[in-house]
């Protein structure tokens, strides 16, 4: 055991395996479980290796079989999962919540909806359908299946749902897009008198960001102002990307300063959320400030945004040299969505022909967003015939996208070339291709309640407030 400690490769792992082989302790499972431990859950593992020990072993017990296909869900093998799991009922072997909980997340994952039905299936079949591990992850693999219908009625049938199954439901409404019925939920939560944790407040305050709904989210800080929630990473750069999203980037800047401890993320949803709103000098400055003071080291998010302010601010040779300094300087392979920013400053500044030609020289195929966002840089500098190409090559991608229709007809009439604006326009109506339906906007409700949380010196702490949904 002494030595199990001191594993940290797979190297040592085979030193300590050699001398439990000569030790007589082989089939010992307590041992050799330590063995498919390592190679199946850590980072240094190597499944391959867990096989070849698992499948000398005369009777494993449950924890070896669940601990097998754990590893086979963690590195995403999920036809080895699910023969372990079959092989495990040949055995005789009664699967438990673990092993249930286990294939329940991997079909979620993988979004097999069929499979995923089969192994609820099972759980009622072994009466574990209402375990509390497997409810809640059989609630999380429906939100992953976008199954809301399911989900939500699997959270009611529970008769005192806890903290996680809130959490689960909140973040599978919000994952398929009802958000405000999130926030009706979370309400109902604490209605429940069940206190929030990080992860309530985050996928909370994302479906605020979703809604646009600021006097809500207000609502949420102004109740967690006071408590040891408010100081928790996780829940700050919720409430920065919040504001943010909100267009408040007043609030968004002032709760960033007051963060005692910054991440990556925090930097990077500040920098993003002041360079699209407009507030260039704001967002470069954010972002020298995180190079002086070397805490944390600039990623691939961390350009987009700056090279999302350049864009904003028309500033071509800073974004050309941002752009440079990403990949010579930090070694960052550039995206899709990088060369889309560079043909955006420069598609703005007029430089449309040096955009295509960016766009030719990109490593990967380019998609209908970045030729579209050059199609308009020609609608706007009246290039036609740098548009026409630009057409083309959307026609192979998405040809039947009405905004591309609409900017062709738009960049002949800028010019005067009215005949071939009424040629895109009547194609447009011949392939009967619709212009979006136009958006809807909520109008805010007025409602109070109590709500009770931990204050920092574990008193209870209750406000009243009143919260606004829109």
């Amino acid at each position: 055991m002494s030595l199990f400690k001191r594993c940290s490769t797979m190297k040592d792992l085979k030193q300590v395996h050699a001398h439990i082989i000569l030790t007589g302790l082989y089939q010992n499972l307590y041992v050799i479980g330590k063995i498919i431990v390592f190679c199946a859950v850590s980072e240094h593992g190597n499944m391959d290796y867990a096989v070849l020990v698992f499948d000398k072993i005369e009777n494993p017990d449950g924890f070896l079989w669940n601990t097998m296909i754990r590893g086979f869900v963690k590195t995403n093998q999920p036809e080895k999962a699910f023969e372990f799991y079959k092989r495990m009922q040949e055995k005789g072997e009664v699967a438990d919540n673990f092993t249930f909980s286990f294939l329940l997340k991997f079909c979620g994952q993988l979004g097999t909806v069929m499979l995923g039905k089969q192994i609820h299936c099972d759980t009622m079949k072994n009466g574990l359908e209402s375990h509390v591990f497997v409810r809640n992850t059989l609630i999380h693999m429906y939100g992953m299946f976008k199954d809301i219908e399911t989900a939500h009625r699997l959270f009611e049938e529970i008769p005192s749902p806890d903290l996680v199954a809130w959490n689960t439901i909140l973040d599978c409404h919000v994952n398929c897009g009802k958000c405000r019925e999130a926030l009706d939920l979370f309400l109902l939560m604490l209605q429940s008198g069940v206190e929030p944790d990080e992860a309530t407040l985050v996928v909370t305050l994302s479906a605020c960001s979703a809604l646009s709904s600021l006097d809500f989210g207000r609502w949420v800080h102004f109740c967690i102002n006071h408590t040891s929630l408010g100081d928790v990473v996780s829940v700050c750069n919720s409430l920065i990307d919040m504001y943010a999203k909100c267009g408040a980037v007043e609030d968004a800047y002032k709760t960033f300063n007051k963060m005692k401890g910054k991440n990556i993320v925090s930097w990077n949803t500040m920098i993003l959320g002041l360079a699209t709103h407009g507030h260039t000098n704001e967002a470069l400055a954010i972002f020298s400030k995180m190079l002086e003071e070397k805490l944390v080291k600039p990623n691939d998010v961390t350009f987009l945004g700056v090279l999302c302010a350049c864009s904003h601010a028309g500033m071509v040779d800073d974004g050309k040299r941002y752009f440079s300094v990403m990949i010579k300087d930090y070694h960052i392979q550039p995206t899709i969505k990088h060369y889309g920013c560079m043909v955006d400053i420069m598609g703005r500044a007029g430089f449309v022909d040096e955009a295509y030609q960016l766009i030719r020289r990109m490593p990967m195929e380019c998609n209908a967003i970045v030729w579209r966002t050059l199609l308009a840089a020609c609608r706007v500098h009246g290039n036609v015939e740098l548009g026409e190409k630009v057409r083309s090559h959307l026609l192979e991608l998405e040809p039947d996208h009405s905004s591309d229709f609409v900017l062709l007809a738009n960049m002949y009439a800028s010019v005067g070339q009215w005949s071939e604006m009424t040629r895109v326009r009547k194609a447009m109506q011949d392939r009967r291709v619709q212009k979006p339906a136009p958006g809807n906007s909520f109008i805010g409700i007025q409602g109070s309640m109590r709500l009770k949380m931990e204050t920092e010196d574990g008193g209870k702490h209750t406000r009243t407030c009143t919260a606004q949904v829109h």
